[in-house]
């Protein structure tokens, strides 16, 4: 079973005098000695080193306290998940797992080997705390694979101890710079190896020729974002972290809303089916998290209940209702991110971007191209609020509102991809937006309650249980629609007329906000 720990370390160039005096550090009591560890690493990537290019490294490792398999994810500039493995001789599965989203269909080989004689030294402060690991590394690099060479370098490195302050290493670092000792040139030492033996080098993302000029350039910019959390979420998705699912979702869900949106800018016949795909995977990613969701607000709504008004064994039928949707829509998730699939779905978006379908608009003026865009989706969500509200109360009113919701997240991811463009009156139209889908949002979960909760009380009547309290909470669900119901109309009169007026600085509209129909609110 893989083990993982943020490690949160710097690195320095060093030369033979070794490592400076460091008890000057504030908050340093001592500084102690633990040794010399001699460390084989073998690094493993692709032949066209696409770990490397996207600065994750897999390596197996002998030697010190922790041999085995480790994989580094990259989180932000020295900020580094490390996934650790047992020592084994050959790559476990779950390390390849989440390595896949950037192998994909390609073989993973040995290109670097790096052999390390590490002196080691812990700053403590006076309780024998550890703040920091420091350790003085003379490498010794061989190239595997794509080439020759060998190299080598000693370098100072300074590990920040589990659960530190980061802003020790800043002190950390102001001392070794009055002993003239700079942050070193590489990220990693396998980016140094690479750079210093001839043969192939890391592939990194190719630079943006500038800003953004046409519609196309935003549109695409917008789309290669979303390409790019989703390969990045994937390994975050298989460690089943908090919001690794959802953010996952997101990305998908906001590219074929850009597909649909920008059909003037991205032939629609050539991005329509990878829409479908990214919709299959969307809900494959929903399976669980919906009723993850869902299972939270019960249990809270439950827990709000006097204890004399909960009947029957309720609280043990809504554990295991969710305990049984986690464990089967853990395992179907991770079979779809190991698919074949899924990862054609991958290679489709990177050939998307590669060489994209772009028509006729995609090379005009952002302001017009995207505006006009904007100012559609728009009145879109107007026509399906104001007829949602003009049924009464139901089942009619309640699907209509679920689908402005769907058209209201659209329209803010469309604002999303125009605001570079457009400034000010995008950025108002997401916060207005991301206001609508909150009030939206709490009634269709409360329909989604509501359905869940009839479900389970005819559970619990068949088998002779008192359904009194999820009548009870169902009675709560009715009550909390019927509040957002309500508040609907004057809030959506609100944004109307914020959204009117900012969208009006960008492009005046063709035709007044509410539609062909003057629709009358009902109920």
């Amino acid at each position: 079973m893989a083990d993982t720990k943020r490690e949160i370390e710097r690195k320095y160039e060093s030369d033979e005098s070794g490592l400076p005096d460091l008890t000057g550090v504030a908050g340093v009591a001592n500084v102690v000695d633990k040794g010399t560890a001699e460390l084989d690493a073998t690094y493993h990537d692709t032949s066209d080193l696409r770990l490397a290019s996207a600065r994750v490294t897999l390596r197996h490792r002998t030697g010190g306290t922790d041999a085995g398999w480790h994989l580094k994810l990259p989180v932000a500039p020295g900020i580094r998940d490390e996934i650790h493995a047992p020592l084994s001789d050959t790559l476990p599965d779950e390390l390849a797992g989440l390595a896949r989203s950037r192998v994909r269909e390609g073989q993973l080989v040995p290109v670097i080997r790096l052999r390390t004689t590490r002196d080691i030294r812990h700053l403590v402060d006076a309780d024998g705390t550890l703040l920091a690991e420091v350790s003085v590394d003379r490498v010794r690099a061989e190239r595997l694979f794509g080439g020759a060479g060998k190299a080598q370098w000693t370098e100072i490195e300074v590990e920040l101890a589990d659960g530190g302050d980061p802003a020790f290493l800043d002190k950390v670092e102001k001392r070794l710079g009055k002993a003239g000792v700079r942050p070193s040139g590489s990220a990693s030492k396998l980016a140094r190896a690479l750079a210093e033996t001839k043969g192939a080098k890391p592939h990194p993302p190719k630079p943006d020729s500038g800003a953004p000029v046409t519609a196309g350039d935003h549109v695409l910019a917008y789309v290669r974002a979303q390409r790019d959390a989703i390969v990045e979420l994937d390994p975050a998705v298989r460690l089943d972290t908090e919001e690794g699912v959802h953010d996952m979702r997101v990305a998908t869900r906001r590219l074929r809303s850009t597909f649909r949106t920008f059909g003037k800018v991205l032939d629609r016949e050539v991005t329509d089916p990878v829409a479908d795909e990214l919709k299959w995977l969307a809900g494959e990613l929903g399976v669980g998290r919906d009723q993850e969701v869902l299972a939270e607000r019960l249990m809270t709504a439950l827990d709000e209940v006097p204890g004399p008004l909960v009947s029957g064994p309720i609280h043990d039928r809504l554990h295991a209702w969710a305990e049984a949707g986690e464990r089967g829509s853990r395992r179907r998730l991770l079979g779809v991110l190991n698919s074949k699939r899924y990862l054609a779905l991958l290679d489709t978006l990177d050939a998307l971007i590669a060489d994209p379908p772009l028509r006729k608009a995609a090379a005009g003026k952002p302001e017009k191209v995207l505006a006009k865009a904007v100012h559609k989706d728009f009145a879109k969500v107007t026509d399906l609020i104001e007829t949602a509200m003009a049924q009464p109360a139901g089942h009619d009113r309640d699907l209509g509102l679920h689908e402005a919701r769907k058209k209201a997240k659209r329209t803010r991811y469309a604002a999303e991809a125009a605001r570079p463009a457009l400034g000010g009156p995008a950025k108002s139209l997401v916060k207005s937006m991301k206001s609508l889908q909150s009030l939206l949002g709490e009634h269709q979960d409360s329909v989604m309650a509501r359905e869940t909760l009839r479900e389970l009380s005819a559970v619990a009547h068949a088998t002779g249980e008192s359904a009194f309290t999820y009548g009870l909470l169902y009675g709560r669900e009715e009550r909390r629609a019927a509040a957002a119901e309500a508040e609907t109309p004057a809030a959506w009169k609100e944004i109307k007329k914020e959204v009117g007026k900012e969208l009006g600085k960008v492009r005046p509209p063709e035709r007044a906000y509410g539609g062909h129909r003057r629709a009358r609110y009902a109920g």
